[in-house]
């Protein structure tokens, strides 16, 4: 789902009790929740950046994986714990 912001095209990623269906999502947002589901636990964004072939030793490439991640905890799709790592939400 795309919307303008400011003149901009943003994504809107829906809050989880909106729409249970994943399909929603964009496809990117769907590989970050299937990677941190497959964990099994607790995952720092840097673990999830590996998955994903990013290059994590670069300074400042995982802080849009940071952003993305934040967002879907933001909607509920994700727990987002006080020491930074992420968890799938039941």
């Amino acid at each position: 789902m795309k919307a303008q912001v400011a003149g901009r095209a943003v994504l809107l990623i829906p809050h989880r009790g909106e729409t249970g269906d994943e399909a929603a999502l964009p496809a990117d947002y769907r590989r970050i929740l299937a990677i941190v589901r497959a964990a099994g636990g607790p995952v720092q964004v840097k673990g999830v950046g590996e998955e994903l072939g990013l290059e994590v030793g670069v300074r400042g490439r995982l802080e849009p994986l940071r952003a993305e991640m934040t967002k879907l905890a933001d909607r509920g799709r994700l727990h987002k714990r006080p020491d930074g790592k992420f968890t799938a939400r039941l």
